[in-house]
């Protein structure tokens, strides 16, 4: 029966309400903080930033963050904030200082939301401001006021305390992990020359700004040396590794742009026109950028997200002088890039070659691309391979951060995580047995296998990340010798052509259980032989016991529990010490004799097996 629609049925959420109702709107997704982008890393971030505003205008060159368990305290420097506001900048949206360009010049929370959203999303909420001697602590629980303290004097110094212990009924059993975390502050020392952040003891720091950046996140030696430009208001790092596809790190007024922007848009086009001008002639785009690393931080005065959670710079003019970005990154490379390569000509041949380089090996895959592409755009409307969702990561729908599409072995596992799959947010593409080796072979292979091309143009990566498809890229397979073999040959497949997809964080495994235990009530799902041990614990010796052999065993009915809120995905990362080229040239390359000796010598044998 449908409800009469009068003004009865008209309701007015008050600001702590309707961030609880939709927090999707102020933090993104929730997440129990398995992942870097779920929301209760988003809560530090929104109150890190207020810390790292006071830090850009001069105020405060430390901050101090202690977690314990769940409860997360952060304590700057700064001004502190007024003690007559205390409540309101906690409590009532849309106060802050930051629309007054005076006081906050380039700040990046600009809607006065962010602290407020974390206090209606934590069941305790404090903050203390300290300011010329005086103090006033103000204490909130699901954005409702609870306890406040008068003005008391005080011989702390000058700023902010902020500590907040998030809500278990909007986020559910939740976990930081520190790595996570650590992430998020090193960004912050990059993009902050001489901020010291301490962080439950241990304490971050950069000297040399996105040079660190780059030199920390770069898996590969560098061709040359990172070439650094930078001036008030702009700065950029560049340089060039021996692997395919492009790598870029980009930040406004000290957010990590996840999903670039204007502003790269703009530097990858002045890049371009630089090198074309500098070398006087017409390179093709994917050769002048193949292999770049690069980073980019800019400061706007009034930059204009995307999205609350700021992860895209949507801005077109920046202040002061209505300069637009893209001119003013523009102008910017042309001129300090220029003027570099002519004072670094051994810098600008090792360039030079690598564009030469890439050209080469573009040319003599020329007509096998122009096959593939057609093949791949043929079959697109009617792809077997490919089951694909609604809603896609490059686009603006507000699920897109959802998207993810899993690679499966066969039809039988392939059939259940379709069956049981979310139609709007969840894809699944289809491989037919294992796909070939790649190490040591040349882009040249990701044409010529049907496979890989189709693969290839169902994420929509061939000309790089900015148009892929889906958020996550889940490889599902068996957890057996097979399975496990095949998850190895698509590792090496992204890690050899499409590295930034790992790094960029889009690559991941799905766990699945190997073992189902059940009685005539309940039924536990096991993922390894101490999670089976408790299930037995709990259900008696007459639980019935199944181990999972394959994905295609799963009923689509129990798949729906391991793909959508219970999923379990494991991160691929990859790290700058971890050698990952030394590892695929041990697993993958051609050194039989040394890989069968490793293999006798940690030889397990399963007794359920026998």
């Amino acid at each position: 029966m449908l409800q009469n629609y009068s003004e009865d049925t008209i309701r007015t959420l008050d600001w702590k309400e309707h961030i609880r109702r939709r927090p999707g709107m102020y933090i993104g997704k929730l997440g129990d903080g398995n992942f870097a982008d779920d929301g209760i890393y988003v809560l530090i971030k929104e109150v890190m930033d207020n810390s790292i505003d006071e830090y850009m205008m001069g105020f405060g060159k430390k901050i101090k963050i202690d977690l314990d368990e769940k409860r997360l305290a952060i304590r700057d420097y700064g001004r502190g904030v007024p003690l007559g506001k205390v409540i309101d900048v906690a409590s009532k949206m849309n106060t802050g200082a930051k629309y007054d360009s005076k006081v906050f010049k380039k700040s990046v929370g600009l809607n006065g939301v962010g602290i407020k959203a974390v206090n209606a999303l934590s069941s305790r909420f404090v903050i203390q401001a300290f300011r010329d001697g005086q103090t006033k602590k103000v204490v909130f629980s699901e954005g409702e006021l609870v306890e406040e303290s008068p003005v008391e004097p005080t011989k702390e110094s000058n700023g902010t305390f902020v500590e907040f212990l998030p809500d278990e009924s909007i986020f559910g059993e939740y976990a930081f992990k520190e790595e996570y975390i650590s992430s998020l502050l090193r960004n912050y020392t990059y993009l902050n020359a001489g901020l010291a952040i301490h962080f439950n003891g241990e304490v971050y720091r950069s000297e040399n700004g996105l040079l660190d950046l780059l030199d920390e996140q770069m898996t590969e030696t560098g061709l040359y040396k990172i070439i650094s430009l930078k001036d008030d208001d702009l700065e950029v790092a560049v340089t060039h590794c021996d692997q395919y596809g492009e790598e870029y790190y980009t930040f406004v007024n000290g957010q990590h742009t996840t999903q670039g922007g204007t502003h790269l848009i703009a530097f990858r086009e002045a890049y371009v026109k630089t090198i074309r001008e500098f070398f006087n002639k017409n390179f093709d785009v994917a050769d002048i950028r193949s292999g770049i690393v690069a980073a980019v931080s800019i400061k706007i005065e009034e930059p204009v997200f995307e999205s609350q959670t700021k992860t895209k710079l949507g801005s077109k003019d920046m202040s002061p002088g209505g300069t637009s970005v893209r001119n003013y990154v523009l102008d910017f490379v042309k001129g300090k890039l220029d003027n570099f390569l002519h004072k670094n000509q051994e810098i600008a041949e090792i360039i030079h070659k690598k564009i030469l380089e890439s050209e080469k090996e573009r040319k003599a895959i020329s007509g096998i691309q122009k096959l593939a592409r057609e093949r791949a755009k043929k079959v697109s409307l009617h792809n077997k391979k490919l089951r694909d969702c609604r809603i896609h990561f490059d686009s603006n729908h507000e699920r897109k951060m959802e998207t993810s599409i899993f690679l499966t072995e066969g039809d039988s596992a392939s059939g259940s995580i379709t069956k049981a799959r979310d139609v709007g947010t969840q894809a699944v593409f289809s491989l037919k047995g294992k796909p070939l080796n790649t190490y040591g072979l040349t882009r040249k292979v990701v044409y010529e296998n049907e496979e890989f091309n189709l693969l290839q143009a169902a994420l929509n990566i061939e000309e790089g990340l900015e148009t892929l498809r889906y958020n996550k890229v889940i490889i599902a397979t068996d957890a057996d010798v097979d399975g496990m073999h095949i998850r190895l040959l698509l590792l090496t497949f992204f890690l050899q052509f499409f590295p930034e997809l790992v790094k960029n964080g889009h690559l991941y495994i799905l766990q699945t259980p190997l073992f189902r235990v059940r009685n005539k009530k309940e039924s536990f799902y096991c993922y390894n032989d101490q999670e089976r041990y408790e299930a037995m614990k709990k259900l008696g010796k007459n639980a019935e016991i199944t181990r999972f052999k394959g994905l295609g065993e799963i009923s689509p009915d129990e798949f729906t529990h391991f793909i959508n809120r219970d999923i379990r995905l494991e991160p691929v990362k990859m790290k700058k010490e971890d050698a990952f080229k030394d590892v695929l040239d041990f697993y993958m390359g051609k050194n039989t004799p040394d890989r069968q000796n490793f293999i006798i010598d940690n030889l397990v044998v399963d007794e359920e097996m026998l």
